[in-house]
């Protein structure tokens, strides 16, 4: 019986593992004397919450950096540095292209000295042939208006052959060097203003002693169409080689002299002599712009 006792005393010890035969019961706060605010929720805390100071301070240190406010000297410092590394770019630019243009003008320069010694050398001979035409068409009109001009015949046809002999003294400028300077703009390139302004004058008086040239050629024109009526065509054939080199004949052929072919020849051997004193005279001041002009460009730009 004791024993009996004993292990129903150690069973009441134990608290029962059933559960409550009345499932219409409740158990409230209020019956176990716990208040609703120091019930927690039945789910798990989350393992973030475990410690929430370290959560905030982990937050804080995932920025790289943090942006503090530049003060306004910092900005002006940055712009001045960036304003100066454009400008000195602007600078080197600017100076690589003065030097190409510098370049580009000393070639031009060198290659228009070559063309004026060129038109030198033939302005010295066109001067030398005006000389020579002018004293052989003076001869010219003097043999012509004599009374026994046919005595001269062989005279007479050979300045007739050189009358109207135009190329030996025509003047046709070396100007590629001009026309690239003019017409792609390159004279820009000139930096002395004296010098460009050499260069144009002397362009300006070419053109001219050009076009003098050309109207001499229409006189010589009109001077054809009278001489046919005079000297024999195949006399004049025979005086010439296979050069085109005019030889006096050694007998006196005949001419065709009438008083009215004379007269309208000697108006024509008039514009040729006045034409022949004009260009003269321009190839005297075309040939001393052409030295000056050489003698200018050897200076400033240190040429030999």
């Amino acid at each position: 019986m004791e024993e009996n006792k004993n292990l129903s005393a150690e069973q009441a010890d134990i608290p029962s593992a059933q559960p409550a035969q009345n499932s219409s019961e409740e158990v409230t706060p209020a019956a176990t004397g716990i208040s609703d605010e120091n019930i927690l929720p039945d789910t798990e805390t989350p393992a973030t919450e475990i410690n929430p100071p370290q959560a905030k301070e982990m937050e804080v240190h995932h920025h790289g950096h943090v942006h503090e406010k530049k003060k306004w000297k910092e900005y002006v410092f940055q712009f001045l540095m960036l304003f100066l590394a454009v400008f000195c770019g602007f600078l080197a630019e600017n100076q690589r292209e003065h030097m190409v243009e510098h370049q580009r003008e000393k070639k031009f320069i060198k290659s228009l000295v070559s063309d004026l010694q060129v038109d030198t050398a033939r302005l010295n001979h066109i001067l030398l042939q005006r000389h020579r035409r002018s004293t052989m068409l003076d001869s010219f009109v003097t043999l012509l208006n004599k009374e026994d001009a046919a005595a001269y015949g062989r005279y007479l046809y050979y300045f007739n052959s050189f009358a109207t002999r135009g190329p030996a003294f025509r003047y046709t400028p070396v100007d590629g060097t001009m026309q690239q300077l003019k017409n792609a703009g390159n004279l820009r390139l000139i930096r002395t203003s004296v010098v460009n302004d050499s260069i144009i004058a002397y362009d300006v008086h070419t053109r001219s002693l050009v076009w003098g040239s050309q109207d001499e050629e229409e006189i010589m024109d009109t001077y054809r169409n009278i001489a046919e009526g005079i000297f024999d065509g195949r006399v004049l054939m025979s005086m010439r080689d296979e050069d085109n080199n005019v030889s006096m004949t050694d007998y006196d052929p005949p001419l065709r002299i009438t008083e009215d072919a004379v007269f309208r020849l000697n108006y024509r051997l008039h514009m040729l002599i006045a034409f022949n004193k004009t260009l003269r005279r321009d190839v005297r001041v075309q040939l001393q712009k052409a030295e000056n002009l050489l003698t200018l460009l050897k200076e400033e730009y240190h040429l030999k």
